[in-house]
This record gives structure tokens, sequence and C-alpha cells, in this order.
């Protein structure tokens, strides 16, 4: 079972541990910013390469952005991931920039997760994670292609994205749930029944979108007022909101600015008094 060292989570002095023993630290990356369609932005193999140098071990990316260059940007700037964790998904194919149709053929899945093996030149992955479940495709024969590739060496652990409590629980009846991956922030708990769901079972939590938006994070806002007598930003204060919420939860706070990253790691260092957390906790 997962856990974390629980307490005032600081981020990067707190873990989280998979069933199999691997820890990673409670920060982690998300990696969609760092690529575009037509070109690899300016210093984005310098961004994923900081990441580590601040301490981040947990990275994620998936087959469908950029076809696979997000992937491959990672290997350029990171491999061989001593001591990282790099988690990619597949089952969310994107034929063009606004669209994304899931794809959850077994075979599909097969040939994707492939791909990536090559496209991060490893010899198994880390973390895959089935990015949609496809609503053609029967739910075990999804979960099931994951498992086969699990049973052979090609995937070390088995995780989905954006699934409620039925669907996750279907899914372990099949083969074992490392991770679920689904929106969640301070000001969007639509996910919270399945984050509890997942800190009662010991499965991680990996919140994309983790930062919180809206009126509430302006200056004159609930999570600006807090943020500013913490010195921090709203940005920051949202992150360590997230490490404090549950030790289960690894947010993947995602940018392509340097700047930006070094500013999102410091939010492992921000202590959030009972109080902080009980005025930023009643916003949802």
């Amino acid at each position: 079972m997962g856990d974390g060292d629980g307490g005032e989570a600081s981020g990067m002095t707190s873990t989280y541990t998979f069933e199999d023993g691997l820890s990673v630290h409670r920060l982690g990356f998300g990696a969609m910013r760092l690529t575009e369609w037509d070109h690899v932005k300016d210093g984005a193999k310098a961004v994923a390469r900081r990441a580590a140098e601040l301490g981040v071990t947990f990275f994620d990316t998936a087959d469908a952005y950029d076809l696979g260059l997000n992937e491959e940007l990672l290997a350029d700037a990171l491999h061989p991931y001593r001591g990282l964790l790099v988690a990619t998904k597949c089952g969310h194919a994107r034929p063009s920039r606004g669209e994304w149709v899931p794809l959850g053929r077994p075979e599909y899945l097969r040939q994707q997760a492939e791909l990536s093996l090559r496209r991060l030149r490893v010899d198994h992955l880390d973390l895959l994670q089935l990015h949609r479940i496809d609503p053609q495709v029967p739910l075990a024969d999804q979960v099931g292609a994951l498992a086969r590739l699990r049973d052979e060496g090609k995937v070390a652990r088995i995780g989905l994205s954006e699934v409620s409590v039925a669907q996750l629980t279907e899914a372990r009846a099949v083969a074992p749930i490392a991770s679920v991956q689904n929106r969640y922030n301070l000001t969007d708990r639509a996910s919270d029944d399945v984050l509890g769901h997942c800190e009662r079972e010991g499965i991680a939590f990996v919140p994309w979108l983790p930062i919180a938006r809206g009126d509430h994070a302006t200056a004159g806002g609930v999570l600006g007022k807090v943020a500013a007598a913490l010195g921090a930003t709203p940005a920051q204060v949202s992150l360590a909101w997230l490490l404090r919420r549950s030790p289960v939860v690894i947010p993947i706070p995602g940018t392509s600015s340097i700047a930006h990253l070094e500013e999102n790691c410091a939010a492992a260092e921000i202590g959030l008094s009972d109080a902080d957390f009980e005025q930023l906790t009643a916003l949802g």
C-alpha cells in the first residue's frame, strides 16, 4: 500500500511510496507544455533538467502529447532517468490540436506502449496509464491489455485517468492499479470521492490542472489573501494545499518556464497553518 510521511506535507521532503517499494517526491512535473505541435520550445530540455535538479522525481507525459515528441524530448533531456519515474499514457489520440478521441482497442494500446518504449529508450515503462476509458470497448479489455504488457515485463505499474470510483473498482478486478490521474484542485473537487477511495486503498492520486483558477485566486479572493499573508503566490498556495490534502496526492504542475518551475517547486516549502488549511478547504 502506498503511503506518505503524513503531517503538514512539505512536498519535496515528503514522499509517496508505491506498493512495490519505489518512492517519489510528492511534487511532480507535467511535461505536456514543454512541446508544441510544430516545434520544441526553446529551452524545454533545460526546464526538464532543472526540474530534476530541484528534486522532482515524478515526470508525467503521454503518447498523444505532440505525437510522441514530448516523450522524445524527455528522453533527450533525462535519459537514463537515474532516480526518476517517468509516467506515460496511452488510449487517447489527438488527431488535431483541439481534438481528443479515446481509443482503447487492445491492439492499439499495445502498439502505443511499444512506441512509448522506443521513444523513451527503455525496456519497460515505469507507469503506463490508460489516458481515457473508451466507451466503445469493455473496460476489462482495455485494462487487460495493459495487464498483459505488465505480465510481459514491459510495464512496471498500471494507472488510470479520469475515472469514477466504480470504474476504478472494476479495473482493479482485472489488474492492480497503482495510480489515478483525475482533474482536481483547490476549487475543483469533483473527484473528492475518488481521492478518498485512493487514500483508503493506498493508490497514488495524481491531480492534473492542480492550480486553482478563477476569482478565488485574485488578490482580493480568499486564496490571494492567504498567499499574501504567507509571502507566497496563489499558485504556490494551491499546490501547498494539495500536498497537505492527502498523503497519496502527487500534483503535476506543468510549465515551459524555468522561473515558473522554480516558483512551483518552492511551494513544497510552504507550511499552511490549520486555520489556513481550513479556510482554503472551505472554498470547495
